[in-house]
C-alpha cells in the first residue's frame, strides 16, 4: 500500500479514532474483540477505494459545505421507470443535465424479491444490484460518469431490516444461532405483546402489528414494517459492524451521498415507542465518524418522516454532527395543505419554525417523492381555527382526490382506514394541481392556472435555504399513471399511482414552448438558472416571513451578501394584491420588470420574485 495513503488513513484515524472508541465502548459494553474487528474492516475499506474517489474526497474535504450554496438542484428516479437499467440511465445523462440536475437520486436498486420488496426496502443482498437494473459494476460505471459531469449520486441504504430472503434471515430459519441474534427472535408471543403496548404500528391496515410468526423458526421475529421485513438487532456489534460495511461498500462503488432510511427506527428497547431512542444518535454519529475516516466526501441524509421538534436532533451538534442533511418531510405536507385550504397561516407558522433554525442545517426540499403524503400537520395549531384532526384529514382527502366540488385535484388514497377516518395520500405534482383533469376536460383556461400553480409551488421549493429535488416527470408535468391497477405485483399499493414510466415522447416535446411539457420544462429551467445566479439564494442567506395582510399569500424574505428577496406565493384561486410599503426599487426576476413593492399584484396561483440590490 502506498506510503501517503497509509499517513492519509492514520491522521484520520487519529483526528476521529478516538471519539469513535469511545462511543463503541460504550454502547457495546468495551467489547474489544469486536471493536477491533470494525477498525479492520474501516482499513480494509478505505485500502479498497480507487484513487478517483480519494481525489474528490480531498477536494471535498478543501470544501466542506460543498452541497450547500445554491448550485444543487437534485432528481429523484427508480431506474426501472426512469430508464429500464442503470445503463439506460448513463444514455440519459444528456437529459438529466439538460435538466439541470446535478445530484441524482437513485430509489432502491439493490436485490430484493419481486413479489415482497416494498418497493426495494427489502433487500436480500447488499452487494448485489437487482439483477434486471444491471450489476454493482454498471453502479460503478453510472457514478464515474456522473463525477465527471459533476453530478452527485444519492442511493438508500435500507437499514433498519433486511428481506426475510436475506442469507442471515435464511440462516437464523435453519437454527443458527449466530445469525437469530441478529434479528429479534421469541419463543412465545409474551414479549412481543407486552412491546405492542407502547410501540405504534407503522400500516396499521395493510401490515398491523410489529412482529410475525415464522414457522421455519417456530418463532415470533420482529417487522416493524411488513412481515417480509425482518428487523436487525444493533444491540449486537457484529449487525452494526457489517452494516457499516454494506454502506462502506456502496460508497466505493461511487455513492455520494448515503439516504438513511428509516433511521428513527433501529434501536429497540421494551417498553419504549422504539422510536428516536439515544442510541439511535450514537449508531448515526459512528456511521458519520466512519465515513470520516474512509470516505469524507460522502454524506449521510438521514429520513426522519416526522415533526420538526423530533428532525432536528439528527443533525447532531456542531461539534459532533450526525446527518448533513434531513428530509423538510413537514413542510412538504403542510404545503399541500395549503394548497387544499388557500390558507397559507399553517405553511407561515411552520416555516416561522424552520426560519429560526442555524444556517448550518441542510434540508433536503421537495413536493413529492416515492412515498405517499402523510398528514402529520400541527393540529394544535390548527384546532384555533376550530379544525379537528380527523374531519380535517378527510377534507384534504376528499379536496385532493377532486371529491370537494370545484376541486381539480387527481390523487387516491394510501393506506385507507374508515374505522379511523384516516387516510394518506398518492399522486403526481401535476395531477394533484389540476393538470390531468383540465387536459381531460380540454379547458384551456383551468390548464393555465393549474401549470401556473405547479410552477409557484417549484418557485416555493427554490426559494427555501437546502438543496431541491424534483420527482422525475415533474420536470415536463408527468400525470398520474393507472396502470398498476391492473398489475397483480403493485394493484394494492397506490402509491405507484405516481411511480409511473417516463414517457420519452413527453420528454422529446419538451423545447415545444406551447405543449403543456415545454411551458412546465422552460419555467423550472428558468427558476434553477435564477437561483444559480443570484447570491442571495444561498443557504447562509437571512430568511424571514413577510406580513402581506392576507391569508391567501405567503410572504418570504431573504437576505444575502447585498441583495434582498421578497417572495409572493399566492395560494388562492383568485388573484390577489399585497401591500408591503417598501418604496425600494426591485427588479421581478420573471419579467425582468422594474418597481416599488408598495403595492403587488399576483395572478391566481401565481408567484413574484422581487430583487433589490444594495
Amino acid at each position: 500500500m502506498n506510503k501517503l495513503w497509509q499517513e492519509e488513513f492514520a491522521a484520520r484515524y487519529r483526528h476521529y479514532g478516538n471519539e469513535l472508541k469511545n462511543l463503541y465502548y460504550e454502547l457495546y459494553h468495551s467489547d474489544s474483540r469486536a471493536y477491533e474487528q470494525f477498525t479492520e474492516m474501516l482499513r480494509r475499506c478505505w485500502e479498497e477505494r480507487s484513487e478517483s474517489l480519494r481525489k474528490l474526497d480531498r477536494e471535498r474535504e478543501a470544501a466542506p459545505d460543498w452541497y450547500k450554496g445554491h448550485h444543487l438542484t437534485g432528481m429523484l428516479m427508480y431506474v426501472s421507470a426512469f430508464a429500464g437499467t442503470l445503463q439506460g440511465v448513463r444514455k440519459k445523462l444528456d437529459y438529466i443535465a439538460d435538466c439541470g440536475v446535478n445530484y441524482l437520486h437513485l430509489m432502491p436498486l439493490l436485490e430484493s424479491p419481486k413479489d415482497r420488496s416494498d418497493g426495494g426496502y427489502a433487500v436480500s443482498d447488499f452487494r448485489k444490484v437487482q439483477p434486471e437494473l444491471g450489476t454493482m459494476e454498471d453502479l460503478q460505471d453510472l457514478a464515474e460518469d456522473c463525477h465527471s459531469r459533476g453530478i452527485a449520486v444519492c442511493l438508500d441504504f435500507v437499514m433498519n431490516h433486511t428481506s426475510e430472503d436475506h442469507e442471515w434471515a435464511r440462516r437464523a430459519k435453519a437454527g443458527e444461532k449466530e445469525y437469530r441474534d441478529r434479528y429479534f427472535f421469541y419463543d412465545s408471543w409474551e414479549i412481543p405483546n407486552a412491546y405492542e403496548q407502547t410501540v405504534p404500528q407503522v400500516f396499521p391496515t395493510t401490515a398491523p402489528g410489529n412482529f410475525t410468526w415464522c414457522p421455519e423458526a417456530g418463532k415470533v421475529v420482529m417487522t416493524t414494517f411488513y412481515p417480509y421485513q425482518w428487523d436487525l438487532n444493533y444491540m449486537n456489534p457484529a449487525v452494526f459492524n457489517e452494516m457499516t460495511d454494506n454502506m462502506l461498500n456502496l460508497c466505493n462503488h461511487g455513492v455520494d451521498v448515503i439516504r438513511l432510511d428509516a433511521v428513527p427506527y433501529i434501536w429497540k428497547s421494551l417498553g419504549t415507542t422504539c422510536r428516536n431512542l439515544p442510541q439511535v444518535h450514537t449508531l448515526v454519529r459512528m456511521m458519520r465518524l466512519a465515513c470520516g475516516i474512509v470516505c469524507p466526501g460522502t454524506l449521510l441524509l438521514g429520513e426522519v418522516v416526522m415533526e420538526p421538534s423530533k428532525i432536528v436532533p439528527y443533525f447532531g451538534s456542531v461539534e459532533k454532527p450526525e446527518c448533513h442533511m434531513l428530509y423538510n418531510v413537514t413542510t412538504m405536507a403542510t404545503l399541500w395543505h395549503t394548497v387544499a385550504t388557500k390558507d397559507v397561516r399553517l405553511l407561515a407558522h411552520q416555516m416561522d419554525q424552520v426560519f429560526r433554525l442555524p444556517h448550518a442545517y441542510t434540508f433536503l426540499n421537495y413536493l413529492r417523492c416515492h412515498d405517499d403524503i402523510g398528514w402529520g400537520l400541527d393540529y394544535g395549531f390548527l384546532r384555533q381555527f376550530a379544525q379537528e384532526e380527523v374531519p380535517h384529514k378527510r377534507f384534504l382527502n376528499d379536496y385532493l382526490t377532486g371529491k370537494w366540488e370545484g376541486s381539480m385535484s387527481r390523487g387516491e388514497l394510501y393506506n385507507d382506514d374508515p374505522r379511523l377516518g384516516d387516510a394518506r395520500l398518492c399522486g403526481t405534482t401535476a395531477s394533484l394541481c389540476g393538470v390531468e383533469a383540465a387536459l381531460e376536460a380540454g379547458d384551456r383556461e383551468a390548464l393555465d392556472h393549474a401549470l401556473r400553480l405547479d410552477i409557484m409551488l417549484h418557485a416555493f421549493m427554490f426559494t427555501l435555504s437546502g438543496l431541491p429535488v424534483l420527482y422525475s416527470g415533474d420536470e415536463i408535468a408527468m400525470l398520474n399513471d393507472y396502470s398498476y391497477h391492473g398489475d397483480p405485483l403493485r394493484r394494492e399499493d397506490s402509491r405507484w399511482l405516481h411511480r409511473g414510466n417516463m414517457d420519452w415522447k413527453k420528454a422529446a416535446r419538451r423545447g415545444q414552448k406551447k405543449t403543456t411539457e415545454g411551458r412546465m420544462f422552460a419555467a423550472l429551467r428558468r427558476l434553477e438558472e435564477i437561483r444559480g445566479r443570484y447570491s442571495v439564494f444561498d443557504s447562509e442567506g437571512d430568511t424571514w416571513l413577510l406580513d402581506t395582510g392576507n391569508d391567501h399569500v405567503l410572504g418570504i424574505g431573504r437576505y444575502y451578501s447585498g441583495e434582498q428577496l421578497l417572495a409572493l406565493f399566492n395560494f388562492s384561486d383568485q388573484p390577489e394584491t399585497v401591500w408591503l410599503r417598501d418604496k425600494k426599487l426591485y427588479t421581478d426576476l420573471i419579467s425582468g420588470r422594474e418597481g416599488d413593492a408598495g403595492q403587488v399584484d399576483l395572478e391566481a396561483g401565481g408567484f413574484r420574485w422581487l430583487l433589490h440590490t444594495f
